[in-house]
């Protein structure tokens, strides 16, 4: 009987129980819908011991209640949590205290993949556990058809034939614009999609580009961002949030490395987002790609759903070149006659052609050594990715080694010079994910063509060092005028990746930057205002003298060369030894992750709060400067918006009738000599001395400032003395 199958897996003593029983119908539990045993009294004896501390009394051929059996047997909390691809997409509800839970819920998701895993899973405080899994395969099924599926659930670590069973409803659909997502409804346990893709190794031959345009007629009601999100097989780009209006403007670029096996079509979706409520999707289409001829701009206008407007997007599929996976005897480099062709294709002779096209780059992966076993059997299956832009290749698996070779070269086109080529050793793990090993990261212009360089490997942040090193071979072909002019262009938009996690250390670490940024203005502040208080005689008389002559025979070429001056000097204080423009940077990564490591909980606890304050104290002072002038401009505060008018007034006045020349001077003489005719002054600046005095919001809201020009008074009495 599947109840008392159930209470044989609970607990190993009713085993004698579950076996020998004698079931009589009619009776059914209403409290959870089990139904109740007749227990016969050779084996109450066993079941009496189990439960001799439970206050009930058992006699020869009772009727056992229904409502103790359940609490004896437990129960399951039972949801359904979907994954595709390794991210989460849908979850449901809870349903509690019961082996037949039912959701009557439905859902759906665009599919890529013909087969699908289901696992079902019990619902526990600590952890989840397996109950079982299933397999609902795609292909057999015919467009927009139901079907009423039965999955038998299956465990190969248990010995039990039945896991039981899984009910639900699956309509496959081909969605356009106009027609809603398919319902998919699950009755039985909880289910969730296993991500089965590998990792990948392929060769592109085109690059897609997409120039998001605009958005026309779209709803304006309420408040919240509007964003696009694109898709081609594993790629994935994200535009960038516009508040949401009848026709926003995005004009951005993306590109998609398109491979000759890919024949799945450009997945577009429009989504919002209001406020902290969930994503609401506008509408998704699809392009086909194999209608789209080469170097041909084509224009899309697709209408999403109903009342949601239509999206303008262009479309450029372009071939590429470059691109190739060799050993290092037959590197592309390695031949003179295509060694010749690159070197004269980006000549500077050749400059004015293929603008778009940079450089060329060839990576020799060698071998790596001593590598850190991830396993308990010592066994490493290395590999190695590399990674350039939005580009990836990767070698193949040498099996059973923490020394091995792989002598593969690698050859890349070059879209931006100040690229970092990343190279990733992952421990390749069967159906699991791969196991990390190292990482290796280059900037493409601190490469030594012709040189074999072994490199240490260090963990993912590419900060602390990891164990074992990587042998590799880097050249780098480039055309400098058109890097100069890709430098002054945007910069190519990265893959959309899973969702950032937030970590004290890397918010700590950025508010230190920002205080050391602002440290450094702040010296030069004080040391300007040092010339203003002559505490050196001699620096301060100079400072004026060069004041005067500056302001006095100032032209607007002045500005770009005093930059050029101060460029380089700086450059011959590295030259001359007396400076390093990392000596910051290595002091900062040396001294703060050892720093931050010895610290307890409780100073940790301390500096995220005080790292907190410092944001919110900020954010604070950014936002009352913002409202506060605003503020003026509304008029909220009559007297001080008539005082700006004065100002202003008289501002405009001066700067007509008096050339900005002697303004200026006459300010930096009053500045210069105001230490000397009052030495005992206090400094302060006019413009936030008066800022200060216009309310913020915050302000308006707990001070009824508004109703300051229309107070009345009333006399209510007099009092005679």
């Amino acid at each position: 009987h599947p109840y008392a199958f159930a209470m044989c897996r609970v607990h190993p003593l009713l085993t004698y129980f579950s076996i020998s029983h004698n079931q009589h119908g009619g009776r059914v539990c209403t409290w959870c819908g089990c139904v109740c045993f007749h227990v016969q009294c050779t084996f109450l004896n066993v079941f009496t011991l189990w439960l001799s501390s439970l206050p009930i009394v058992f006699h020869n051929n009772i009727w056992l209640n229904c409502h103790f059996l359940c609490l004896i047997l437990g129960t399951s909390d039972a949801y359904v949590k979907l994954k595709l691809e390794g991210k989460q997409f849908y979850k449901s509800k809870v349903v509690y205290k019961t082996l037949n839970p039912r959701w009557n819920e439905s859902f759906s998701y665009p599919l890529r993949d013909i087969e699908h895993a289901v696992d079902v899973y019990n619902k526990k405080r600590t952890a989840d556990d397996f109950m079982g899994s299933s397999t609902i395969i795609l292909n057999n099924l015919e467009l927009y058809k139901t079907y009423e599926m039965e999955l038998q659930l299956d465990d190969p670590k248990r010995k039990e034939d039945d896991m039981g069973v899984i009910l639900v409803d699956v309509c496959l659909m081909f969605r356009d614009a106009t027609i809603k997502r398919s319902p998919v409804r699950v009755f039985l346990m909880e289910a969730v999609f296993v991500d089965r893709n590998p990792l990948k190794n392929q060769m592109w031959t085109g690059v897609l580009g997409i120039t998001l345009v605009e958005g026309q007629d779209l709803p304006q009601h309420g408040h919240g961002d509007i964003y696009v999100r694109f898709r081609l097989g594993d790629q994935k780009h994200k535009s960038k949030n516009i508040c949401i209006q009848a026709h926003p403007q995005w004009r951005e670029q993306f590109d998609f490395n398109q491979f000759e096996d890919n024949q799945e079509p450009l997945q577009v979706e429009v989504y919002s987002k209001r406020g902290r409520k969930a994503e609401e999707s506008w509408g998704m289409f699809e392009i086909d790609l194999l209608r789209l001829q080469l170097n041909e701009r084509q224009l899309y206008t697709h209408v999403l759903d109903p009342g949601k407007g239509k999206l303008v997007l262009l479309v450029t599929l372009r071939p590429c070149w470059g691109v190739s996976i060799s050993n290092i005897e037959a590197a592309t480099l390695e031949k003179p006659d295509e060694r010749d062709a690159i070197l004269e294709k980006f000549s500077l002779k050749n400059s004015h052609k293929c603008v778009g096209e940079v450089g060329f780059l060839q990576v020799k992966v060698v071998k790596a050594n001593d590598l850190a076993a991830t396993d308990l059997n010592g066994k490493i299956n290395a590999f190695c990715v590399v990674d350039l832009g939005n580009s990836k290749l990767q070698t193949h698996t040498i099996y059973k080694t923490p020394n091995p070779e792989w002598n593969k070269a690698f050859t890349f086109p070059i879209k931006d010079i100040h690229d970092v080529i990343e190279f990733t050793l992952l421990d390749e793990n069967g159906d699991k994910a791969p196991n990390f090993l190292g990482k290796v990261a280059i900037p493409l212009l601190t490469v030594q063509n012709g040189q074999q360089i072994c490199l240490f490997l260090k963990k993912e942040d590419l900060v602390n060092a990891s164990k074992g090193t990587l042998t590799l071979g880097l050249e780098v072909i480039y055309n400098k005028v058109r890097a100069g002019i890709k430098s002054f262009q945007p910069k190519e938009t990265q893959l959309m990746e899973e969702n950032q996690k937030f970590s004290k250390k890397v918010l700590a670490q950025n508010i230190c930057r920002v205080r050391k940024i602002s440290t450094a203005v702040l010296y030069t502040l004080q040391y300007i205002k040092s010339c203003f208080q002559w505490e050196s005689t001699q620096r301060s008389l100079i400072a004026f003298l060069i004041f005067l002559v500056t302001v006095w025979q100032w032209e607007l070429f002045m500005l770009p060369l005093f930059l050029l001056l101060l460029i380089g000097w700086h450059y011959f204080q590295l030259t001359a030894g007396k400076a390093s423009s990392n000596q910051d940077l290595v002091s900062d990564e040396d001294s703060e992750p050892s720093e931050f490591g010895k610290r307890g909980l409780m100073d940790k606890i301390h500096m995220v709060q005080e790292v907190v304050l410092t944001v919110q104290n900020l954010l604070e002072d950014i936002a009352n400067i913002g409202e506060r002038i605003k503020n003026i401009f509304n008029w909220s505060i009559p007297f001080l918006s008539c005082l700006v008018c004065l100002v202003l007034f008289v501002t405009t006045s001066l700067l007509y009738f008096i050339p900005l020349r002697y303004i200026v001077l006459i300010w930096g003489v009053n500045k210069f000599t105001k230490k000397l005719r009052n030495p005992y002054s206090i400094d302060h600046n006019e413009i936030l001395d008066f800022l200060k005095r216009v309310p913020s919001d915050v302000q308006k809201v707990r001070q009824p400032w508004s109703n300051y020009s229309s107070v009345q008074f009333h006399v209510v009495a007099v009092l005679p003395e």
